[in-house]
């Protein structure tokens, strides 16, 4: 539906070549009252919604579109269609602040056209100063700016609270949707109440402390981009300590541009010195990568990376920051997928760090909260039922001497964990994978995928963090090599420090349970809230900005959704819910367990 105004007494025109629109109104000397402009907003608004149409009515001013939305639609029927940034025809305070608030969204990432900002200046002024000669503006007009401001807000706010994209959509089952806490109709009724905008925006939509370093950084970067950036670095050999190289001048330009180098360092000389190397080395952290000092094939990938993929990098993130999160709680444990770690802090400190391994692209690990309970020593691998008849059905079939060479056993199906079938009693003569009469499980050992531990945060992906017998993969610098649990290094560590100041619970009889050959379950007296992460940029502690790849390609998916563009192409994947390497889990799952 399209609503289109044609007044004689409204003459919509643009102004400049950029096509900023303003209304430029016949004024009349008579009193524009706030009962008449009331009057004009539910002329505008209330005919076009008694359809129960699932579209949107289109309210058109030239090339300027603005949808008569259900927020924007309710707002000013629970206020009866009084203006709300008009006091008697005037302009109100409030206005004016929301004017300056919205005129600094490119700061946040976000882009002013969506908020009609160079409209609104444009407006407001003009209303101003007509009305500073005595001239009252026509009501009409004062109608849709006031329709203008409301919609900026509506839609600012709501991006603040939820994002600009429905992220339930984008990523379909692959991260956790969670509901705000308030909404924006309730936030402008507030600011109309208070007459303040900054302060209950600060109140009720507070800013995360990360989301404004990313902000800071977006300038700077942005800053870069109109110098002209930074240049390319040829390909060539490595470069250590003490060699020489003609692209050393341009790699020292760079490291001081992107304030890893200071700028008193700055010189021609074409050897690798000292300061340059420690600078190096700040870089590669701050990308990922093994921070050696040297000039390699990975540095020089992401020195290459020209500033306007890490402006957008930036941009992407902050969206990020705007989803709703769970909040945190003083002590959690967190798993960034991109930087491929887990870190435990409490109280703001960080208490401990390790390496993980991630699912891959096709199983990728989900984004979401849960509460980690309990923890499994020596626990079973029970195999999923694709797994079964995909992989392991074949070699049972061919080796009827697999399932004891490789510690498994049958579990029956039913309620009991612990009726177990002795392979020599069954027909397999007449055995497929369909009729098989239970579930395969691995013992405890060296040999389980498992490892030696589990740790259970019950969520819908099904979904851990456990040990692994393949601890070498921890030396590899992209670690996406499970099916969608999350491998970690140190699981005797973790598992100290979760059980510490529990009851019978030292670093003795902690590695005795893992050496167990039984299953053995113990709840946490205190629960710990797991947060899983996935950003490819953000500002650390210490205030330095943080860059990873994209190894699930979301970046891409989320900057065509953000342009309004179709979803790029990608491969299929399957979710992690099987869990690593193909794991079953249940908040208890099959085997022995002595919860205590």
């Amino acid at each position: 539906m399209h609503l289109v105004f044609w007044q004689k007494w409204l003459v919509v025109c643009f102004l400049l070549p950029i096509g900023v629109l303003c209304v430029a109104q016949s004024c009349v000397a008579s009193e524009a009252s706030a009962s008449s402009v009331s009057s004009q907003l539910q002329q505008i608004i209330e005919p076009f919604n008694v359809d129960g149409s699932s579209v949107s009515p289109l309210l058109e001013m030239g090339d300027l579109q603005v949808s008569l939305h259900g927020q924007l639609v309710s707002f000013y029927r629970q206020r009866d269609y009084h203006p709300a940034w008009f006091q008697e025809g005037r302009v109100s305070p409030v206005a004016w602040q929301w004017l300056e608030r919205v005129q600094g969204v490119a700061a946040e990432g976000l882009n002013p056209r969506d908020y009609h900002v160079e409209t609104l200046a444009v407006c407001l002024e003009m209303v101003h100063v007509t009305q500073s000669y005595g001239v009252e503006c026509d009501p009409l007009g004062l109608a849709l700016i006031d329709i203008l401001l409301t919609d900026a807000f509506l839609k600012y706010v709501s991006h603040l609270l939820g994002g600009r994209v429905d992220i339930s959509q984008l990523y379909a089952a692959e991260w956790q949707a969670i509901v705000p806490k308030t909404d924006a109709i309730t936030v402008l009724h507030q600011v109309l109440l208070k007459q303040q905008v900054g302060a209950v925006l600060e109140e009720l939509v507070p800013y995360r402390a990360s989301q404004l370093r990313l902000g800071v950084y977006l300038e700077h970067y942005r800053q870069l981009a109109l110098a002209g950036g930074w240049p390319s670095l040829p390909v060539g050999p490595s470069v250590s300590l003490g060699k020489r190289d003609h692209r050393v001048p341009l790699l020292r330009h760079f490291l001081i541009l992107v304030g890893d180098l200071d700028k008193s360092r700055e010189s021609s000389s074409w050897t690798l010195d000292q300061h340059m190397v420690e600078a190096l080395r700040r870089f590669q952290a701050r990308h990922g990568l093994r921070a050696d000092g040297v000039l390699g094939k990975d540095t020089l990938a992401q020195i290459n990376v020209p500033v306007e993929r890490r402006i957008e990098q930036l941009r992407l993130n902050l969206e990020r920051e705007r989803w709703p999160v769970q909040d945190t709680g003083a002590r959690y444990l967190q798993v960034d997928i991109t930087d491929f770690s887990l870190t435990v802090v409490d109280k703001g400190v960080e208490v401990m760090r390790m390496p993980v391994v991630v699912g891959t692209e096709f199983r990728r690990t989900p984004v979401f909260s849960a509460l980690m309970k309990y923890l499994v020593f020596a626990p079973y691998w029970t195999v999923p039922p694709t797994i079964f008849r995909q992989d392991k059905w074949p070699l049972i079939k061919a080796d009827r001497n697999y399932l004891k060479a490789h510690h498994y056993e049958i579990v029956a199906w039913g309620k009991d964990p612990n009726r177990v079938i002795d392979p020599a009693s069954l027909n397999w003569k007449t055995l497929t994978a369909e009729n098989f009469p239970g579930m395969l499980r691995q013992k405890p050992g060296p040999w389980n995928p498992l490892g030696k531990v589990k740790f259970m945060f019950p969520n819908a992906y099904h979904v851990y963090l456990h040990d692994t017998p393949s601890q070498h993969l921890f030396g590899e610098q992209q670690r996406t090599f499970s099916s969608g649990c999350i491998r970690i290094a140190r699981p005797l560590e973790l598992a100290v420090y979760l059980l510490e100041g529990q009851q019978g619970w030292d670093r003795e009889r902690v590695e005795k349970e893992m050496a167990g050959s039984k299953p053995y379950s113990v709840r946490l007296k205190r629960p710990i809230p797991v947060h899983i992460l996935y950003r490819t940029a953000w500002v650390d502690a210490q205030g330095r900005l943080q860059f990873r790849n994209d190894v699930y390609q979301r970046d891409a998916k989320l900057q065509a959704a953000l342009q309004g563009q179709p979803m790029p192409m990608e491969q299929p994947t399957e979710m992690a819910s099987q869990g690593d390497a193909g794991i079953y889990d249940e908040e208890f799952d099959s085997g022995v367990h002595v919860v205590r």
